[in-house]
């Protein structure tokens, strides 16, 4: 495992849930935890060394507390209080299609029930399929198809049913 993989498993890390992580590999091992003050720290074998890693920021506080693009174009459209967001549970690049011939997993109008796949997200050169969480029809899709994504980012816009 290289030093950018394991900087990716910690940016990963630092913007989840996840409270601890250990990979084995032959003759290596880490383990990265999240402490409760955000702290990083990695832990590797057979040196046992100890490295305290820079924080890469809070994870956002609030969906409203977005930046950029997405937050001027919601501005535009008049606001659904009944609208329900899907939201990237990681970050990675986002695909609405699970290959290039293949139609899209879900357009404007469809209709979703809990479980189905919305999109997929690809992390570290693995494919994660995202379900969406809420039965309903996808009024917007917010993301442009192989564009990145932030954790906690809006993806769709669901009236529910």
């Amino acid at each position: 495992m290289d030093f950018k993989q394991i900087q990716e498993l910690i940016k990963i890390i630092n913007k989840s849930n996840i409270g601890e992580l250990v990979i084995e590999e032959k003759e290596f091992k880490i383990t990265i935890k999240q402490k409760e003050d955000q702290v990083t720290q990695i832990v590797a074998s057979p040196q046992q060394v100890y490295a305290p890693l820079p924080q890469v920021g809070p994870p956002p506080v609030s969906n409203t507390a977005g930046s950029g693009t997405q937050e001027k174009s919601r501005a535009a459209e008049p606001k659904a209080d009944n609208l329900v967001t899907i939201k990237s549970p990681m970050i990675g690049t986002f695909y609405r299609r699970s290959s290039p011939d293949k139609p899209a997993l879900v357009e404007v109008g469809d209709d979703v029930t809990p479980g189905k796949i919305v999109c997929i997200i690809e992390a570290m050169k693995l494919f994660n399929e995202i379900e969406s969480e809420v039965g309903g029809r996808i009024v917007k899709v917010l993301v442009e198809d192989a564009s990145p994504v932030e954790y906690d980012q809006p993806l769709f816009l669901v009236e529910p049913s």
